[in-house]
Parts: C-alpha cells; structure tokens; sequence
C-alpha cells in the first residue's frame, strides 16, 4: 500500500472516536493488552511519563519533551489527535514518524487488527510504542486520549504521572461529576510511581490522595509549589493566560523527577526547553497566529474550562473589533457554549459579529444546525461551506486594528491550519 492508501485504510476500517464520537469508544484495555504481548510489549522497553488531564495535557507533554531534548536525552513524544497530519502523533525529537514506517506497520500487522478488532486508537498507540522501542529512546512523553483509567496508553509502567486539572468534558463516558471523571483519571497513578497534580480543586484533591495513598504513591500538587505571573518570562513562542498553569505544572513534574534522580535536567536545559517548545516540538493551536492586519488567532479552545482559559486572555488583547468564526462538533453543549460565548463578547464592550463553519470530519455539526440552534439564542450569524471561506470573509470585513478569533473545535484549527 502507498502512505495515503494506508491512511484511507486505517480511518474507514478502524473506529476512530476524534472522527465518529461515542461509536468508536471502547471501555476496555484488554485489546491493548493483548496487542502489546503480540508485538513483544514494546511498552516496556522505554521509560516514560505519562500525563492526563481535562486541559493542558498536550501542552504539558510538548513543555515535557521540549525540556527533556534540551537536556540531550533522545524523546518520543505520543500526542492526539492530530491537526493537518496523522504522523503528527508520534514523534522523536520533534520529527514526525516516517510514512513508510507507517505503511510497513500497518502492511505487518493488518490481521493483528482484524483478530483483535482493535480500534484505530489502539492500532495506533501499538504503532508509537512499537517505533520508540525500536528507536531506543530514552525517555517518551505519553499523552493520554481520554481519561486515564481504560484509555490505550495506560499499559506503561511510567517513571511519573502528571495530572494536570479536572474539567466536566467527555461526561458521558467519564462522569458527570468532578470526582468521578477524578476518579477515571486518577487510574494512571500506578504503585510507588510518583504523581504530579497540576491544579488543587476541592472536589478532586480528596480522590488523588485516596489513591495516590492506596497505591504508595508519592503526590505533589505544583500549584502548591510554582506560581506564575507572567508567561515571557519562560517562553516567547506560546500565549494564552492558561499556560500559566501549565508552566507551573511543568515546573512541578521537572522538580519531582530531579529530586527522584531518575533523569538529569540541567537549569539551562530547562530555560531553553521552556522557550524552545513550538520549535523542538512543533506545537500547533494553541493561541496560534495565522495572519496579521487584521490579527487573525485560531485557538483549539472546545470545553468550558478551556473556553473560560481562552475569554482570559481575550480580555487582555488590543484590539477594535472581534470577528468570531466558530464551528463544532455534534456531542458539545453547543447552545450552552454559544450562550456563553456571546454574553461574554458582548461584556468586553466592542463590536463583535459571528460566522459559522462545519468542521471536516463525521462527527462535524452541520452548519445549517448551528446558525439555526445560535438564532434559537438570539446570535445572528452567516454560514460557510468551509472555515477557509469564513475566515476570507472575516479578514476582508475587518479592519487592520480588528481582531478574527477561529474557535469552537480541534478540527475547526485542523481546517484552518491544513
């Protein structure tokens, strides 16, 4: 098979949640298991950090490898989904898996899949621990799809857990409650590995000191440790108020693994791994700039505590007026987020207008669903057959001083950025 076949392979015959939605979730880690003992559990022939979390997950394990690369280590890097290209999921020392290492992948274990009627995300986490044991890396930063407790990733046995916050995401396979999606994330602190919390929440701190103690787990809260003011003075190349927290759970996970001894991090390493991160690692949508005059920001923001992160740092930004280009998927609480949204637009005391998208996947809510559930709510709104048409149409409405926000979903940013 040629690389784009072996793509069209892997998302029409392997259930993909981040495409379909609840059809392709599997609440079982048995397959993955069982995967990992055909391939010779390559999972355990490479150290590793693993890192959940409600937000901030990805920023974390990219602040993570970008740090650990500076330090000369050689770092697997395991993230989803992925924004323009599926190799973007799996990467060593910023550079993206080969397509024929894909195909040859894919081509030697096709009747694995099939036998074991894995998922495309359990295919494709076989593949990334597969390729960093057989790249002999020194260390990997894993991040995790969903939850914790059941999700794919959580077959290694990690040299630290990270958890970075809680949020009321993904409830109807998590939770409806803080404690109990706590709970499901909590399911990565493995026995005497120490865990790292980003964020103490009163709802949620009871539940990782329970297991943390049933487990012999050491736990340290970083936000009890780090507190940050100001986002420069530790890297140029990310913005966005949220990062704060990040950056101080970072500073939290690096604190816990020099003083276990268990990897050598430099001070310098550090500085440069923190200001380096899009550079080593490539990081995308995160408050990303896609075009100035008028400043035009895509931003990957698609829960309330994300969502909340992003009005932050709205409110801190020059700008005369706002031209918002939104688009979802078909599982949000999209009336509610719009509601939201729009109250807070109009509390920042400028102009502001709308324009509506579908992203490029199944799960994409129609665009004609989403003008007529935002005029249920008294948003008025244009409708786009595509984010690129919305986004040339924000840019040539606005005026040089304006501000174009591309929000609402992962794969709205992918659209954009592809």
């Amino acid at each position: 098979m040629t690389y784009q076949e072996t793509l069209d392979f892997m998302f029409a015959q392997l259930p993909m949640y981040q495409r379909i939605g609840a059809a392709a979730y599997k609440a079982d880690i048995q397959p993955t298991i069982d995967f990992m003992a055909a391939l010779g559990n390559p999972e355990r022939k490479f150290r590793s950090i693993h890192v959940a979390g409600t937000n901030g997950k990805g920023s974390v394990s990219h602040f993570l490898a970008s740090i650990l690369q500076e330090a000369g280590y050689k770092v697997g890097l395991y993230t989803s989904p992925h924004l323009v290209d599926f190799r973007e999921r799996i990467r060593i020392n910023g550079d993206m898996i080969s397509q024929q290492t894909v195909v040859d992948f894919v081509e030697a274990n096709r009747r694995l899949f099939a036998d074991l009627h894995l998922s495309f995300f359990e295919m494709t986490v076989g593949l990334a621990f597969d390729y960093f044991a057989r790249e002999k890396v020194d260390i990997a930063v894993v991040e995790v799809g969903m939850g914790g407790r059941l999700d794919s990733t959580n077959v290694i046995t990690p040299l630290l857990s990270v958890i970075t916050n809680i949020g009321l995401d993904h409830t109807q396979f998590l939770g409806d409650t803080l404690e109990k999606i706590a709970v499901e994330k909590a399911g990565i602190i493995k026995p005497g590995v120490p865990v790292v919390v980003g964020e103490t929440q009163p709802e949620t701190k009871p539940v990782f000191e329970r297991v943390a103690a049933e487990r012999n787990a050491p736990i340290t809260f970083a936000d009890a440790r780090h507190h940050v003011e100001r986002i420069g003075d530790y890297t140029e190349e990310l913005e966005g108020e949220y990062q704060k927290k990040n950056i101080a759970t970072v500073l939290g996970a690096v604190d816990v693994l020099c003083a276990t001894r268990t990897l050598a991090i430099p001070a310098d390493a550090l500085r440069r791994g923190m200001a380096r991160v899009v550079t080593n690692t490539h990081l995308q949508g995160r408050w990303q700039t896609i075009g100035r005059e008028p400043l035009t920001i895509c931003e990957t923001a698609h829960n309330a505590p994300g969502i909340d992160a992003m009005l932050g740092k709205l409110a801190t930004m020059p700008f005369a007026a706002l031209h918002v280009v939104y688009g979802c998927v078909n599982d949000k609480d999209y009336r509610k987020i719009l509601t939201h949204l729009h109250a807070e637009f109009a509390r920042l005391g400028k102009p502001f207008d709308w324009r509506f998208s579908q992203p490029s996947v199944p799960r994409g809510l129609p665009v004609a669903d989403l003008q007529a559930a935002a005029r249920e709510t008294g948003i008025d709104g244009n409708a786009f057959a595509n984010v690129k048409e919305a986004i040339a149409d924000a840019r040539a409405a606005a005026d040089p001083a304006d501000l174009v926000l591309v929000t609402g979903s992962i794969f709205l940013i992918a659209d954009a950025l592809a």
